[in-house]
């Protein structure tokens, strides 16, 4: 065993040396329960019963401390030690949704980027190598995840590392918290309220994780909680120290704009008041200068805890969360903590161990580390990866995980696996001021694609005002590039689906080929991104992104792409549609101006297209007309046309699916459900495109679309307001989710007091920081440290017959990272699974009775510049073989009332069904 660095054999010995009855294995079978096919349902009796069991085989093979380690450890820096310029960190994912917003929280104050592994990815003996023989990490941060620390499924080796790893420095952030509790002893227990997306004011010891960190009530330390359980205080063992609490009862509205600076930021004030007590001064037996303890175990909830001898800490809130005050300065503390815990041990050993490196690096270290960060991308065999960095000079295994994610989101950048790369050529020109001239983007549309509307498409921003768009592009059946792809998951005997499929293709001659897709459809797409070659200068003085390449739609479905492990359910559409789109028209709706462009690749030409779409555009003069074949129809609301239409669960059945979400977040799986539901109705003929057009007249939408795919006998009128993400020419990602809805009031003063009313809910406002918190964990994955932030938090925007609550999340791209890759780590948008997303999405689909496919997924542009526009499915009708389905539901947080969740999925039915009066929802 390697002694050299911060173990030392005259001291210490490896716990996977030891003789030890409680063993990874039984951490990972105890709690395996399952029901209805395979989908994890919780069990709390049986939980408990078995993980009691393993909690006291721990508590029995508890090792000797030793005691003159502790004593050394506490003893004064004689000898002043340099401070290491990084800290490495191993960080645990326990599958949750906003682990990534550490990462990046701890890339930025660490000075490298934590390494990142989910709770069952090693084995204790891999993770004792690491630890004591590769000496590769100088902390560890245990994430929050869903579940109890009471099941070693939700927890998995995390408590095997609070036992055994009592020194390394580790912080537990939510679930891990209540681990540190649960494996010294203390109770795991039912809060009093289950609190999610919502704020307290926290007040603490001064203990120096909470340096420069005012306490008690408004002195500012607003946090924010994401928990159903929690360490019950009165069951606190002498060993644990509590060090915060907050009120059971008292949460906070956001307040607004005005604070966000301070929320987002983390902004530091300190207060000279506060009694700093650094980790190493003698702690007795808890009591404070400032608190009772034994009144606040009785009338608080702990918010965070230490342990009395080892650098342990745990905290019940999210320090990571975008509306926490001082979030950052808690993990600059805890950089502190082990910054002066490894000094400590160095200056201890340093005449005896003079040329020892002990746990931190110097300069050079520092800059091979960042070499290999950079470097880890080309690597395709994370093995062979591990294998260079931990060897030499004790270098940092980079990211086990990380290279997991590499595999699992395909970040490698690999054109060379496409069969022939492609050399695209553009050519484009411009009309100023011409789309008012001709009648606005329908006259365009309609009379060049209109007449007959078989496979054309209308990324169709027909809601521009305040800036929330920009540009349209139309297109129909195109040039010699042109191509049609429809793609269908495989599906299993058990009728789940996994990964793979058929995609079907044909091309602009008829010609048509079906192929097994093993790798399914977005790593597909991705190769054939990275395939196209194209000379940048040709798109100079084009104001807009997309010119030319895949449009069309990912269904929700394609979740299994994207890290869920199978579909319960399975699409009557197809999983995914598009077309190559060679030739297109775009529209600029601030400047008036219409653009024509065609593709083509380096040995054609294209000239005749453009001439042709010139001429055609040139001779419209607004009074295009389509005929439009739509029944005559009366005033609709919801009851009125109930004649044919078919709803996928009744009012009963509804409810009781709001309370079994309810019993999920209360048992502490999910922090927010996003249930929904479908209606139906069959149909025969219909004029489809006059539909949209109806459609996009009476609720304009900044991210509308108009799909139709012929072959599949398939047309999507889509008015949705909400986009899913966005890259740009400048690599930055954007999302845009919306979370809380409430109709248009009949008055202007009714309206502004319903707009009102949604602002300062609680509710929404929970509902909407949670999937905040859930994009920024997405696109942190795939982002620069530190790039991720919130420009606009909460903001209440007007529709035609809604007020929305819409916040704006914004992120560097990763050089290494491709746009597909990109979509693979947000996809399904957050706002339609709650989180955490993966639990979330399992949840759901042991809940819902159907699968919602095109419903909840994405429709928009890939263009062959890896450049795409994408937004989330709702409010949007699907026509599909003679049958035409609406879906909608609604986010279930632990506020919500199931009567009131009914009545607001059929509110926002109401308002899809009134918007299409004259439509074929009357008979």
């Amino acid at each position: 065993m390697n002694t050299s660095l911060r173990l030392f054999s005259s001291e210490l010995t490896c716990p996977a040396s030891e003789s030890m009855q409680y063993t990874n294995s039984s951490l990972r079978v105890s709690c395996f329960i399952k029901k209805g096919g395979g989908v994890r349902v919780s069990n709390r009796n049986g939980r408990n019963a078995k993980a009691v069991v393993c909690c006291q085989l721990m508590h029995s093979h508890k090792e000797e401390e030793s005691n003159e380690r502790k004593r050394k450890l506490q003893e004064p820096v004689l000898v002043p030690v340099k401070k290491a310029d990084f800290v490495r960190t191993l960080l645990i994912d326990n599958y949750d949704s906003y682990t990534y917003n550490v990462y990046q929280e701890l890339s930025i104050i660490n000075g490298v980027p934590p390494v990142v592994i989910q709770n069952d990815d090693w084995t204790w003996e891999e993770l004792c190598h690491y630890l004591y023989e590769e000496n590769a990490f100088d902390n560890i941060v245990i994430s929050p995840g869903p579940g109890s620390p009471a099941c070693p499924e939700d927890i998995g080796i995390c408590l095997q590392l609070l036992l055994k790893c009592w020194d390394i420095p580790i912080l537990g952030v939510c679930l891990g918290h209540q681990a540190l509790g649960y494996v010294h002893g203390a109770q795991i227990v039912h809060a009093s309220e289950p609190i999610h997306g919502r704020l307290s004011e926290v007040e603490h010891n001064g203990c120096q994780l909470f340096h420069d960190i005012p306490s008690g009530k408004n002195y500012g330390f607003k946090v924010v909680r994401y928990h159903s359980l929690v360490i019950d205080s009165e069951s606190l063992p002498e060993e644990l120290i509590p060090i915060a609490w907050t009120s059971s009862t008292s949460t906070l509205p956001f307040i607004g704009s005005k604070d966000f600076g301070k929320f987002n930021t983390h902004e530091v004030q300190p207060d000279q008041s506060i009694f700093i007590d650094p980790f190493l001064a003698k702690v007795g037996s808890g009591s404070s200068n400032q608190f009772d303890y034994g009144k606040t175990r009785s009338a608080r909830v702990l918010m965070g805890i230490k342990h009395s001898t080892r650098p342990h800490y745990g905290v019940q809130f999210h320090p990571e969360s975008v509306a926490t005050c001082y979030g950052s300065q808690i993990f600059k503390n805890f950089r502190e903590i082990t910054d002066d815990y490894w000094l400590r041990f160095r200056s201890s050993f340093k005449e005896t161990h003079a040329h020892s490196n002990a746990c931190m690096q110097i300069s050079s270290a520092n800059r091979l580390y960042r070499e290999v960060c950079r470097s880890i991308s080309a690597e395709n065999n994370a093995v062979d990866q591990l294998k260079k960095i931990v060897h030499a000079d004790r270098h940092l295994e980079y990211n086990k995980a990380e290279m997991k994610h590499l595999e699992m989101f395909n970040m490698v950048n690999t054109p060379h696996a496409t069969t022939g790369s492609k050399c695209l050529k553009l050519k484009w020109r411009k009309f100023g001021h011409l789309a008012g001239q001709v009648g606005g983007a329908k006259s365009i549309f309609c009379g060049l694609f209109g007449h007959e509307a078989e496979n054309t498409f209308w990324l169709d921003s027909s809601s521009t005002e305040k800036g929330r768009a920009r540009f349209s592009f139309m297109g129909g059946k195109g040039g010699s590039l042109w191509k049609h792809l429809m793609f269908r998951l495989s599906h299993q005997s058990d009728g789940s689906s996994k990964g793979g499929g058929y995609l079907s293709t044909e091309d602009c001659q008829g010609s048509a080929e079906t192929i097994f897709l093993e790798e399914g459809f977005l790593d597909f797409l991705n190769k054939e991104l990275q395939s196209y070659h194209y000379d940048k200068n040709e798109c100079e003085g084009l104001p807009f992104d997309f010119h030319g390449g895949y449009v069309g739609y990912i269904g929700y479905d394609l979740k299994v792409e994207c890290g869920v492990k199978s579909n319960r359910h399975k699409s009557k559409t197809p999983d995914a549609c598009f077309f190559f789109a060679d030739n297109l028209v775009a529209i600029d709706h601030k400047n008036d101006d219409v653009y024509i462009l065609a593709i083509h690749e380096e040995s054609s030409s294209i000239t005749q297209w453009l001439d042709d779409t010139q001429e055609k555009l040139l001779s419209l003069n607004g009074s295009v007309r389509v005929a439009l074949e739509i029944q005559n129809s009366h005033p609709l609301t919801f009851y009125s046309c109930k004649a044919g239409l078919a709803a996928e669960k009744s009012r009963e059945q509804y409810i009781e699916d709001v309370k079994k979400c309810l019993n999920y977040i209360k048992d502490g799986e999910s922090y927010e459900l996003c249930l929904t539901t479908q209606i139906r109705k069959p149909i025969e003929e219909l004029n489809s495109l006059g539909l949209y057009l109806h459609l996009r007249e009476r609720n304009p939408a900044p991210y509308a679309a108009w799909l139709n795919f012929s072959k599949e006998n398939l047309s999507i009128c889509c008015s949705s307001p909400e986009r899913f993400l966005q890259l740009d020419r400048k690599n930055i990602l954007e999302a845009k989710p919306i979370k809380g809805t409430i109709a248009r009031g009949a008055t202007k003063e009714e309206d502004e007091l319903l707009k009102l009313k949604l602002q300062f809910s609680e509710k929404d406002q929970a509902e909407n920081l949670m999937i905040v918190d859930l994009l920024r964990n997405d696109l942190g994955r795939v982002c620069d440290p530190g790039s991720v932030h919130v420009p606009r938090l909460m903001d209440v925007e007007s529709y035609a017959t809604v007020h929305t609550m819409v916040s704006t999340i914004r992120g560097k791209k990763r050089s290494d990272v491709s746009a597909i890759n990109c979509v693979k780590a947000a996809f399904p948008g957050g706002s339609m699974t709650g989180a955490p997303k993966l639990r979330s999405m399992e949840l759901l689909d042991s809940i819902e009775s159907c699968s919602r496919g095109i419903y909840s997924g994405c429709i928009g542009f890939f263009s062959y510049n890896q450049r795409f526009d994408l937004n989330i499915v709702i409010r949007t009708v699907i026509i599909h073989e003679g049958e035409a389905s609406i879906g909608a539901g609604g986010a279930i947080v632990a506020l919500s009332n199931p009567e009131d969740e009914y009545e607001e999925m059929v509110l926002k039915f109401c308002l899809e069904l009134i918007c299409q009066r004259n439509s074929f929802f009357l008979s």
